[in-house]
């Protein structure tokens, strides 16, 4: 499948610059996935961030190279990307529990982190309720906010329950208008990808559908005409499990990419019926090798 060959390509990439610099950016080009998108489904799939994935690759190595190696312990820091004998001995003790001068000794517990590789799991099927929706091209207006890449999952629920008990979210509600036929019709997070060269931050709005009544002195978001998955979700947990849904299952197995736009997280009144929806932008692919 082209899915698992890209996945596997980015591996590949990942072990041949792994005494190099590893850029981000080529890493989005190789798995044919913007780069905030890529780093969520990384994680989701394998459990650990990309970051951290290549952290724990380096200082297996790093481990290899002092047992086997005459190198001296700041040689072999800067060879995995470490700037001080001091970043590269916490980080060492960090995933070892030893300092990098004790690794040398024998009878020495050390931990090895073998590189990943993607393969197909038959397991038992579910099925997966979604549909696809073609918008005209839309605004919406919110608050921004910055968040590290890694910390997403920890830091966005406590910005709803910031802004639930600041009363921002009953001002974005009291903005909404009432047609519930409308398509998008609630609060929205929208992930965007942010500064990815310095931070590797996101940004995240807290918004709503912006109309020509609705104030402007928030952030304004411009989105084209474009084609949606979106999946329903009955409550705030059911949003998460949406996410590892599409990463694992939907899109591995589908006609479709992610297309480089910001994906929404649909939060409807109480009485609107679904309550919340997750809304991700995608494009069609050429093909698709079965």
């Amino acid at each position: 499948m082209d899915w698992l060959d890209r996945m596997n390509k980015v591996i590949n990439y990942i072990e041949d610059n792994i005494v190099g610099n590893i850029d981000y950016n080529e890493i989005a080009k190789i798995a044919c996935c913007p780069n905030y998108h890529f780093r969520r489904m990384f994680s989701f799939i394998t459990e650990i961030s990309l970051s951290e994935y290549i952290r724990h690759r380096r200082l297996t190595l790093a481990a290899f190279d002092l047992q086997h190696s005459n190198s001296s312990v700041i040689q072999i820091a800067y060879k995995y990307g470490y700037t001080s004998h001091s970043a590269f001995t916490r980080a060492f003790n960090e995933l070892h529990g030893i300092a990098p001068t004790l690794a040398r000794k024998s009878g020495v517990n050390l931990k090895a982190y073998p590189r990943m590789s993607f393969s197909i799991s038959i397991t038992g099927g579910t099925n997966m309720n979604y549909r696809i929706e073609k918008m005209n091209e839309f605004s919406a207006v919110g608050f921004k906010h910055t968040v590290k890449t890694d910390e997403v999952f920890t830091t966005v629920p406590k910005l709803w329950h910031q802004i639930h008990h600041k009363g921002f979210s009953k001002k974005l509600l009291d903005l909404i208008d009432t047609n519930e036929e409308k398509k998008l019709n609630g609060i929205l997070g929208i992930l965007s990808g942010g500064d990815w060269g310095k931070n590797m931050d996101l940004s995240y709005y807290l918004a709503i559908l912006y109309e020509k009544n609705t104030p402007v002195n928030m952030e304004k978001l411009h989105f084209p005409e474009s084609h949606w998955v979106v999946f329903e979700a009955s409550n705030l947990s059911e949003v998460a499990n949406a996410w590892k849904k599409l990463y694992t299952d939907w899109l591995p197995t589908s006609i479709y990419s992610l297309a480089n736009l910001p994906a929404i997280e649909c939060y409807y009144p109480p009485d609107h019926n679904p309550q919340n929806e997750l809304w991700i932008p995608i494009n069609k692919q050429n093909s698709i090798t079965l």
